[in-house]
């Protein structure tokens, strides 16, 4: 597993920086939709023409929070 990520004020650099850490503060609530999504993602990344998730595009209580992306390991 990679991580991979943006500061908040270099949002516009052409690619991300690798992170050695990620600290997330969620409500338990969101930590339970966000646990489901992955799970589900996870079956659908068996799949051979999965990219990648957006999961602000499929959690609609995220959509103005930060980025949060899933992508298949290659």
């Amino acid at each position: 597993m990679k991580l991979y990520g943006y500061t908040a004020d270099a949002y516009d650099e052409h690619r991300p920086a690798i992170l050695k850490e990620v600290t997330v503060v969620a409500s338990p609530e969101e930590l339970r939709v966000i646990a489901k999504l992955l799970a589900d993602v996870a079956n659908e990344m068996e799949r051979s023409d999965f990219d990648h998730v957006h999961l602000n595009d499929r959690i609609s209580t995220l959509r103005d929070d930060p980025q949060f992306i899933v992508a298949k390991a290659t």
